[in-house]
């Protein structure tokens, strides 16, 4: 039944059969209320309890698993549904991520099989047929097989830019609100509930609440993390797409300087054709590599002030350790522990609720690395990009220049390419240098660590672990 309905009509069942129900209410002289209850549990006979309003509206509350004053929404098991949507939304955009990085990988195989090609049309085209042909046909092939290869890589992460369901960042209340989640027609959309005044000061009391009552709060702790994960997750994709985007980029930047190179140094010939073939399809791999950049960038700049926010917040444990209560009743706080009521039972599971939100704890705090190292990441693409672009400028300029072929809207075309460069590069090191610097503060990545050999059929105690040093 409805919990709002229930709060406000103030009548709670506590069981019924064919042709009668037990019935809490507070005003059992209200005929058409008991009329109403009647007709909704379809029985003839009511035998009445009779409760205060305070009394029967915590019954209806706790009936529900919810907190005093708590939204229906903020209950231990639909904030449990939400985690487990949010934990398969993060595994999407893990998938996702993983796509982005295989298609990277298959461009740079694109970017291997154009050096071979390259390498082919120049031989092919210098010093024609005759016995190099065995070095230059089996040499072109191969290049054409990589670059059909590698795009074919690509391409599954292309299509995959369309399915990324966004979630970014947003202003979460200081105070107590539940995650929302509807679902109108398949399209699964979030909000907050309203905030719950009386929630700070009943939290504030954290020994004077039962277990069950101090469950709710962490499931609502654990859900506001997976949360919180999710978008860091989502804004770790968008980057992952920008590199992509980046990485095509710099694909289309050898297809198009290999293509000019090409018409400046041969004379107009057949092969003309294929040098502007080259300078079409790299400008448009350039172009549509610079498109997937705009939404990285932002992401990236979400990111970081994402991160930001979380650091100076007050966190969930400034509530639980130390406790208030029996530090301001001048006890030690390590005597909850080893009171008779901290033994075995409802405690325990309150315990493991308790440790499983240290752990999402633990892991929020690792995503709040791995998006910051990502952000850095992203900052070391745009500086490979921009050495790519300033490298193909410089490099044309100097060689042409050389041989003596100045020509005003070429030469422009060059320093262009060097200036955009040289602002790639400024730019992926303003991204580069505060992630490293942040990276450098981490206790994860200053300490050192070990890992698991993990093998199933032996109990987890017996696991063999291997230890890194963090200077080695």
């Amino acid at each position: 039944m409805d919990v709002d309905t229930l709060r406000s009509d103030l009548w709670l069942p506590l069981s019924w059969s064919e042709d009668s129900a037990e019935v809490v209410v507070c005003d059992p002289d209200n005929l058409a209320l008991l009329s109403d209850i009647q007709e909704m549990l379809d029985v003839d006979e009511l035998t009445l309890r009779v409760a205060s309003r305070a009394d029967l509206i915590r019954l209806i509350e706790n009936s529900a698993d919810l907190n005093v004053d708590f939204p229906t929404t903020a209950g231990r098991t639909p904030l449990a549904k939400v985690r487990t949507y949010l934990a398969g939304l993060r595994t999407r955009y893990a998938d996702q991520r993983t796509q982005y990085a295989r298609s990277r990988t298959g461009l740079a195989l694109a970017r291997t099989g154009l050096a071979f090609i390259s390498i082919a049309v120049v031989f092919l085209r210098l010093f024609g047929g005759g016995e190099l042909l065995f070095f230059e046909i089996p040499l072109l092939i191969l290049g054409v097989l990589a670059v059909i290869d590698g795009i074919t890589w690509y391409l599954p992460a292309r299509r995959e830019t369309q399915e990324i369901k966004p979630y970014p960042p947003y202003d979460v209340p200081e105070a107590y609100t539940a995650l929302e989640v509807s679902d109108p027609g398949g399209a699964m959309r979030f909000g907050r509930s309203r905030v719950v005044e009386s929630a700070g000061a009943l939290r504030e009391d954290w020994d004077a609440l039962s277990p069950v009552e101090r469950r709710r709060f962490l499931a609502n702790d654990r859900t506001n993390l997976a949360e919180e994960r999710t978008v860091l997750a989502y804004l770790r994709t968008m980057m992952a797409k920008a590199r992509t985007g980046l990485a095509f980029a710099r694909t289309g930047v050898a297809f198009a300087g290999i293509g000019i190179g090409f018409l400046r140094k041969f004379h107009p010939g057949p092969w003309s054709a294929f040098d502007w073939a080259l300078i079409v399809i790299g400008t448009a791999m350039l172009a549509e590599g610079f498109h997937w950049y705009r939404p990285g960038r932002h992401a990236a700049n979400a990111a970081l002030d994402t991160v930001g926010k979380v650091s100076g917040r007050r966190g969930l444990w400034d509530t639980i350790s130390p406790s208030r209560c029996l530090v301001a009743s001048g006890l030690d706080p390590v005597a909850e522990a080893n009171a008779p009521e901290a033994r075995p039972g409802v405690w325990a599971t309150t315990g493991l609720a308790l440790e499983r939100t240290t752990l999402a704890d633990k892991r929020n705090a690792m995503s709040h690395l791995r998006t910051v190292l990502a952000r850095s990441r992203t900052g070391m693409a745009f500086i490979r990009t921009g050495f790519s672009v300033m490298s193909v400028g410089a490099g044309l300029f100097l060689y042409f220049d050389y041989l003596g072929r100045t020509d005003a809207l070429w030469s422009a075309l060059y320093i262009a390419l060097i200036v955009i460069g040289l602002y790639l590069i400024g730019d992926g090191l303003y991204w580069y240098l505060p992630a490293e610097r942040i990276k450098r503060r981490s206790s994860f990545c200053d300490s050192g660590f070990e890992i698991a050999d993990a093998d199933y059929s032996i109990p987890k105690s017996a696991w063999k672990r291997e230890q890194y040093r963090h200077d080695d």
